[in-house]
């Protein structure tokens, strides 16, 4: 009797902790899932703070952004030297550029060309205009193949190169058209790696924020790539000197919108990069 009221109680014990058992599970996995719904709650709020809407549209991002009824297309050019070749470098470039660029046979101009002074050492930038798109770039790259002193040209400053790369450009429709200049002046290249898909956002913000950054005359020129590096920004600032290039930098911060142009489109970045630079004696921008 004792023995079958003794088992009685175990199997009521069991039962009482397996329903207990069940129950706990019930709650936590209750619990579980409540934590799980509000943490994907959370993680799609904190997430929309970063994901981008892309709108809808019909037209390439480039046509939006660009002089439409002009059709320019620019090359920019890095050439990094052997330092012991700056000055045969210098003297090779100054004997043979500006006959293309003076030579109407050649539908393209020089823009500018440029050793650095701060940012990347030992370095040539050059930049072309094509008038005329991407036509008037194979037209020039033709005959500049038949041009024997040109050929000689690139044979001999091969010799003098460690590297090179370049990338096709259009023009922001909100900066002016790069023109000549007289100097002297330093030039800052501010080059901006962009997020993919912001391209139209940067170009919306600076078609407000170039009007607080020309009242020095210091903007020559603003670009974006189309071909090489993508989602690459170009801007081209020209300044009398150091000093002046803090001044006028550090004025802008007066005007009332430029704190919210930076705040907007320094998230759209991901890497930049600036030089300093000094125009060849043969740059149309001195």
């Amino acid at each position: 009797m004792a023995t079958r009221v003794l088992q009685r109680f175990g199997n009521g014990l069991n039962q009482a902790k397996n329903t207990a058992q069940s129950t706990g599970q019930r709650v936590l996995l209750s619990r579980s899932l409540s934590v799980t719904n509000h943490r994907n709650r959370d993680d799609s709020w904190f997430k929309s703070l970063f994901v981008r809407k892309v709108d809808p549209r019909k037209d390439a991002h480039s046509h939006l952004l660009t002089k439409n009824e002009e059709s320019n297309l620019y090359k920019i050019q890095f050439h990094n030297v052997k330092p012991e070749c700056q000055d045969a470098y210098n003297q090779l470039c100054e004997d043979t550029l500006p006959s293309i660029h003076n030579d109407k046979y050649y539908p393209c101009e020089l823009v500018g060309t440029w050793n650095t002074w701060y940012g990347e050492q030992d370095q040539a930038v050059h930049l072309w205009r094509y008038r005329g798109g991407y036509p008037a770039l194979t037209e020039v790259m033709g005959k500049l193949r038949q041009n024997t002193e040109f050929m000689k040209y690139r044979e001999e400053r091969g010799k003098m190169l460690l590297s090179r790369k370049n990338q096709l450009l259009l023009e922001f429709s909100f900066w002016n058209e790069p023109v000549p200049r007289a100097g002297p002046n330093i030039y800052e290249l501010r080059s901006y790696q962009l997020r993919p898909g912001t391209m139209i956002e940067w170009g919306n913000y600076w078609a407000r924020a170039i009007g607080y950054r020309q009242h020095n005359s210091e903007a020559v020129g603003g670009f974006f790539s189309q071909i090489g590096n993508l989602y690459m920004v170009h801007h081209l600032w020209a300044y009398k000197d150091l000093e002046a290039r803090e001044t006028t930098r550090n004025a802008a911060w007066q005007h009332e919108g430029w704190d919210e142009v930076v705040y907007y489109t320094v998230p759209l970045i991901q890497h930049m990069d600036s030089r300093i630079m000094i125009p060849m004696k043969s740059s149309p921008l001195q």
